[in-house]
């Protein structure tokens, strides 16, 4: 491999903010099929996203944010969504579209935009009340909601503006979702229109009774730390509750047992009417229920329960034209897709995300092989078919006969226009390629086959000398990073290996892609069941290539993954000699609602769980190098997490190194940060393992 390439590969990382400058996406594909809309930036180093048409086999760009005047500064609303969204770019970042994707609207700074489709015009700034955050445009196209400073509008584009919702209280919204909905649940919207867009249902969220953190920037004494609503497990949450919104001024509350079902978890409107999930303070219990949008009412469509939690899938519940709800069920291992009372895929296969439905037909992902995600409908007639074909990971929108295929494969990601089956064209990646790419071995380790791909230097020939070990995982539930496909982390990994390391990716149970026993073999215990698997996945590598040297492993990771290092140091040292724990949430207390009581339960009622799956008390047992790193601006684990576990092993006498990063939230995406934190977490390893530099 190219040695300038190696050396230049941290900042070009930085630079490309993990390789997702210039790449094509949010796609939407117009109902006649003839239009799809998306973003993209400029180029693989251009930051500022722009909004685009893709029209008879063409690109047009219909809005740059350097040809638009207005607002610079983001409301705290939107910076916030942002931040839960893990959005990486600037400029125009979210857009909506009337149903005949005729007409868009974005937000630009908070100021308001809206933009034809068709014709040449320029974008035209529309007067707003205020800054605005996640403007939606009706599906007639006649109007936009939006919210400023947590008060549901809507603006006609002719400018009229009316309030539809003030907030009628000091910490009450409209419109928007709460931190642990964005966070956790996977429901960023908090307003939905009416087909007919004569009727608004959003979201009222009162975050009174939420406890408060205090962020404030250390590098900025002067600076007023920021009350953020945050949930801590065992605490309450946000009161949400769902109201509908008429033109002629009315307004009805949704009634449900808001007391059992505090959790919104999905909302929207259809031409049935209002849908609305709801799930259970234990998440045990998940309901789908219908509303009248005239009285309030509502009636259960569905129930789903489950001993360890309801897996939330994303774009999930939704309904065909005819009525027939669309809905995951779990059965022998496998969650699948049930249309009605029916099941509607084959055995085995394991539903990712449902992605749309065109009256009776049904596009979603779903794997065969965890390593693998295709595209798949379901027909109106009951049969499946697979739409994506090469190995990757694949997902896609449709309209009409159109389907835009979104490829990431071991070559690299493409983006696939197919008209009534017929390849018609690409939208183009203008993403920059790696500097350093990526070569594993895909490996199945240990008698639970885990899934894992081992990194060597590009020039290590078998036998020719012992290699130092790294683990590199996330590791944990909710994510993935063993894919058959070019991904920014297997990138990293490979960088890692041409320092010299063996580097090693295994994702254990608790992480997605194998199914319902799979991801809930954590339940109870978010550490140890990962944390065998790290080390069978270890000892099988060091079986398939004997070169691995098991008296020189590492492991270093981010978020869960921090965690996990941590952890395998701390409670396995014969085994791991030196760790990096970045962003890692070592007091399980800490942390969120939703997310954590899903694992392990109300700390009052199982506070053994609590205890078992935290690691501020394990610190008198460190006796291996072990670097914290966490960015002081983290929202989501705060650093508060990396202090205690500082201050518990400094109480214990116990030699460690703690890196801060002034400014950076838990997204690590600052340029000047980003690629230095690399050859930072490296030269530690080396040090700590005791490796020479590599040569030249």
């Amino acid at each position: 491999m190219d040695s300038d390439g190696v050396r230049d590969f941290p900042e070009q990382f930085a630079r490309t903010r993990r390789f997702s400058l210039g790449v094509p996406r949010s796609f939407t594909v117009s109902p006649d099929g003839r239009r799809v809309l998306f973003l993209r930036t400029g180029g693989g180093s251009d930051p500022v996203s722009r909004l685009w048409l893709y029209e008879d086999g063409a690109e047009r760009e219909l809005a740059h944010p350097a040809r638009l005047h207005g607002g610079t500064a983001l409301p705290d609303a939107e910076r916030a969504r942002r931040e839960r969204a893990r959005e990486l770019t600037d400029g125009i970042v979210a857009y909506a579209a009337d149903a005949e994707v005729r007409t868009a609207v974005f937000a630009l700074g908070g100021v308001l935009w809206v933009v034809r489709t068709g014709g040449r015009d320029a974008p035209l700034r529309l007067p707003a009340a205020g800054p605005v955050v996640d403007p939606r445009l009706s599906p007639d196209g006649r109007a936009v909601a939006y919210v400023t400073r947590g008060a549901l509008h809507v603006a006609d584009l002719d400018g009229n503006d009316r309030l539809i919702a003030a907030p009628d209280g000091p910490e009450v919204t409209y419109g928007l979702s709460d931190h642990v909905s964005a966070e956790s649940l996977g429901r960023t919207r908090g307003h939905w229109w009416s087909p007919d867009g004569t009727a608004l249902l959003a979201a009222r969220v009162d975050t009174s009774p939420v406890r408060r953190r205090y962020l404030g920037d250390p590098a900025r004494p002067w600076a007023r730390p920021r009350p953020v609503p945050y949930p801590v497990a065992g605490t309450a949450n946000a009161d949400v509750s769902l109201h509908v919104f008429g033109e002629d001024g009315g307004r009805t509350e949704l009634s449900w047992d808001r007391a059992a079902f505090e959790y919104v978890a999905a909302a929207g409107w259809d031409g049935h009417g209002p849908l609305v999930t709801v799930q259970s303070r234990d998440q045990r219990t998940v309901r789908v229920l219908a509303a009248d949008p005239g009285t309030g009412a509502t009636r259960p469509l569905d129930e789903r329960r489950d001993p360890a939690w309801v897996e939330l899938v994303p774009g999930t519940p939704l309904r065909t034209d005819s009525g027939v709800l669309v809905q995951p069920y779990e059965q022998d291992g496998t969650r699948g897709l049930r249309c009605g009372d029916r099941p509607a895929t084959p055995p085995g296969l394991q539903l990712r995300e449902v992605l749309s439905v065109q009256g009776e037909r049904v596009l979603f992902t779903a794997s065969e092989e965890p390593t693998e995600t295709h595209v798949w409908a379901r027909r109106a007639d009951g049969t499946c078919v697979r739409l994506s074909g090469e190995p990757g990971v694949h997902t896609a929108a449709a309209g009409g006969g159109t389907l835009v295929l979104d490829s990431r494969t071991p070559d690299g990601h493409r983006v696939t226009v197919y008209r009534d089956g017929a390849r018609q064209g690409r939208i183009a990646s203008l993403a920059e390629e790696p500097s350093v790419r990526p070569a594993p071995v895909l490996l199945r380790l240990g008698r639970r086959a885990v899934r894992s791909r081992l990194h060597l230097p590009s020039g290590h020939e078998p036998g020719s000398g012992k290699l130092p070990v790294l683990l590199d995982p996330y590791g944990g539930p909710a994510a993935q990073v063993v894919l058959r496909a070019r991904h920014w982390t297997g990138c990293v990994s490979q960088w890692f290996a041409e320092q010299g390391f063996a580097v090693l990716v295994a994702d254990g149970r608790g992480t997605q892609g194998r199914g319902p026993r799979w991801e809930k073999a954590v339940h109870g215990d978010k550490l140890g069941p990962a944390l065998e698997d790290q080390e069978e996945a270890l000892l099988a590598a060091a079986r398939h290539c004997p070169d691995l040297d098991l008296g020189r492993v590492a492991i270093r990771g981010w978020s869960y993954g921090g965690y996990l290092a941590a952890g395998a140091v701390l409670r396995r040292p014969e085994v791991f000699h030196a760790a990096v724990a970045g962003a890692a949430p070592f007091d399980q207390r800490l942390y969120d609602t939703h997310w954590q009581e899903r694992f392990l339960g109300l700390p009052g009622e199982h506070p053994e769980r609590y205890d078992r799956s935290s690691l501020i008390a394990d610190a008198p047992a460190l006796r291996r190098p072990l670097l914290l790193v966490h960015g002081l601006a983290d929202d989501n684990v705060t650093v508060a997490h990396t202090l205690r576990m500082s201050a518990a092993l400094l109480a214990a006498g116990r030699p460690h190194t703690v890196l801060p990063l002034p400014g950076v939230s838990h997204l690590d995406a600052r340029g000047d940060v980003t690629g230095n934190l690399l050859r930072a977490q490296c030269g530690f390893l080396r040090r700590a393992l005791r490796i020479d530099p590599p040569q030249g």
